[in-house]
């Protein structure tokens, strides 16, 4: 048997309230960059379900930008770190670089691909520059008094830099090596978030807070004017320049995205995201690019929700939409061709399983994390049951794709979820609660221990507990009663129950990283032998013949399990940065998994005869 990678459906970029989000764009403009949790990803532009993930970062990232060579990508994170990799390969890491004491807020490459400056928060210095294949110094940035925003370099010899920063002002530097010229002060009044120079090196631009553009020339530095009056209603979060040096385009908090003609100072095109006449804080427009080496004229812009718009000349609306996980995503749950997520700030999103695509699901979502997703295996089919930590239980159907019906009310927090015959139950510490149409229909004080996951299958309902042991009930009408059946007990508190597709196995994931089956007719163990995971069982599914299973971790690996050799294992190490949260088996030899870097993969599974 083998697992191999088959597909990563990437994370959204991870945005800030405030705070200008970078996407970069290779030369080719095949690709986008950018930063999401702790990973960067480099996404296919026309096809975005195509992506690679870059996971040597130990601290958040914060931004990534393409080398002009297109070989390399340097990416930043919050400790003040700068790593080069290969972008072309295998992604091996080129060098590390501590920059500053504190969040790298850009990156921008010389033109011969051989220096880099970069800028942000520190406490010493707001930024530096050096070689990017051996970090030696190649000048000083200064002439800041507060952190610094963003930084571009002059692609042409004579080299110049300018930098924009929260203490309004833009400083030109003359390189290299890159020295202090001059510091512009006046043209803004607030925040200067984003500085550009246009590809042939004419002209140089700065937008901030303020709402103002402005040109400056690029050899000399001087400011040429301002771009119109009121050209924006909110902050300018982005700018990025066509690829023939006249025109720009630029994002902002009120909700737009602009194309302006650099000589004239007239916006060419508008795309306002969001409902017309009404406020959206998601649909602030948080960062722009223009990808270069393309014919089409696409712009791709990100909204405060991490959404990828595909603005095209022409379209009043995107022609594309690419949605995705920010955070952590928490639950899963598979039917049919559709996959359905939810991650820790309570987004659920619905991904069709041949495509990749996500879109998010509508309605009245959870405010909060996910705990659990389940789908209705038998009477209902179609139809998905979802938990959180709002203490709601909220019903999803797949095809629409929308919450349906009203949230119930549960009592407790909810440990996990189970649906079986028409009957909806909700595992909460002391109880386990009964549903039927979204209206609670009965419970079942527990005693003598505390549950922590729950799992249905036909009139069997069994319950794992904090006292190692799994419970089984049988389920009738509105009630449940004993079984009197008494497995034995694992080493460690019980994370999470799967039933077999026949129903005859249960496999139970224990918190200290075995996984015991039982037999569900009489409580004998199976096996015990599928122990090779090192932290807490978040998720095991069961293949269709119930004679293989997957298991993920907090250890971060997916493993896939054999009935008949138990000794044996097949592994995906390091699957999900910060912890694999959720598996589920998608047809003949395709497993999916999420995890902590909010993301969804693909596996093929080979040779299970």
């Amino acid at each position: 048997m083998s697992i191999k990678p088959d597909a990563t459906w990437a994370a959204s970029p991870t945005t800030t309230r405030g705070q200008p989000t970078i996407l970069s764009s290779d030369p080719k403009g095949e690709r986008i960059a950018y930063a999401s949790n702790k990973s960067i990803f480099l996404r296919s532009i026309d096809n975005p379900s195509i992506s690679t993930q870059y996971t040597a970062h130990t601290a958040q990232t914060t931004v990534a930008r393409f080398s002009p060579s297109g070989f390399y990508v340097a990416s930043g994170d919050a400790s003040g770190s700068v790593r080069v990799w290969d972008c072309v390969g295998e992604g091996a890491t080129k060098g590390e670089y501590h920059i500053i004491a504190g969040r790298i807020n850009d990156v921008a490459w010389d033109g011969d691909s051989q220096r880099i400056i970069a800028v942000g928060d520190g406490k010493e210095r707001f930024g530096h520059c050096i070689t990017a294949d051996s970090g030696n110094s190649v000048g000083e940035i200064s002439g800041h008094s507060a952190q610094i925003n963003s930084v571009s370099i002059r692609q042409q010899r004579p080299l110049r830099a300018a930098t924009g920063s929260d203490d309004t002002s833009m400083v030109f530097y003359h390189g290299a090596p890159f020295k202090f010229n001059t510091s512009l002060r006046g043209q803004h009044n607030r925040f200067v978030f984003g500085t550009a120079f246009n590809p042939d090196g004419s002209l140089l631009t700065t937008v901030g807070a303020d709402k103002k553009i402005w040109l400056y020339d690029g050899k000399t530095g001087e400011a040429k004017g301002q771009v119109g009056e009121d050209v924006h209603t909110g902050s300018i979060f982005g700018i990025s320049w066509a690829k023939d040096s006249k025109r720009f385009a630029t994002a902002s908090a009120d909700q737009t995205v602009r194309i302006w003609d650099a000589e004239s100072g007239q916006a060419v095109q508008t795309w306002r995201m969001g409902e017309e006449g009404t406020v959206s804080i998601p649909d602030q427009q948080v960062g722009v690019v223009w990808p270069s080496g393309r014919s089409d004229g696409l712009v791709i812009s990100v909204d405060l929700d991490g959404n990828l718009n595909y603005l095209v000349d022409g379209s009043p609306k995107p022609t594309k939409v690419v949605r995705g996980h920010q955070k952590n995503i928490t639950a899963a749950a598979a039917a049919g061709s559709t996959l359905v997520t939810g991650s820790y700030e309570g987004r659920v999103c619905a991904w069709d399983l041949e495509t990749g695509a996500a879109e998010k699901v509508d309605g009245d979502s959870h405010t909060n994390y996910v705990a659990g997703i389940t789908a209705e295996s038998s009477k209902d089919a179609g139809r998905m049951y979802s938990v959180g930590w709002d203490d709601t239980l909220r019903s999803i159907s797949t095809s629409a794709k929308t919450f349906t019906g009203s949230a119930a009310s549960i009592s407790g927090q909810p440990k996990g979820v189970a649906a079986a015959g028409g009957t909806v139950l909700v595992a909460t510490p002391s109880s386990i609660e009964m549903y039927n149409d979204g209206i609670k229909s009965g419970s079942l004080p527990l005693k003598g221990y505390a549950a922590t996951c729950v799992a249905a299958q036909g009139d069997t309902v069994v319950v794992g507990g904090d006292d190692k042991a799994v419970h089984f009930y049988k389920l009738a009408g509105n009630s449940l009663s004993d079984i009197p059946i008494e497995p034995r007990k694992a080493t460690a508190p019980i994370s999470t129950l799967t039933f077999s597709a026949d129903g005859k196995k249960l496999a139970a994931g224990v918190a200290n990283g075995k996984i015991i089956v039982y037999s569900t007719c009489d409580g004998a163990v199976v096996t015990d032998r599928w122990s090779a995971h090192t932290a807490r069982i978040t998720s095991v599914a069961w293949d269709p013949s119930g004679a293989f299973a997957v298991s993920g971790s907090l250890d971060t690996n997916v493993m896939v399990w054999s009935i008949q050799d138990p000794g044996k294992r097949i592994k995906a190490l390091n699957a999900h940065k910060d912890g694999v949260n959720g598996v589920a088996w998608v047809g003949e030899g395709k497993v999916v998994s999420t995890g902590g870097d909010a993301t969804v993969k693909a596996w093929k599974v080979e040779g299970l005869s």
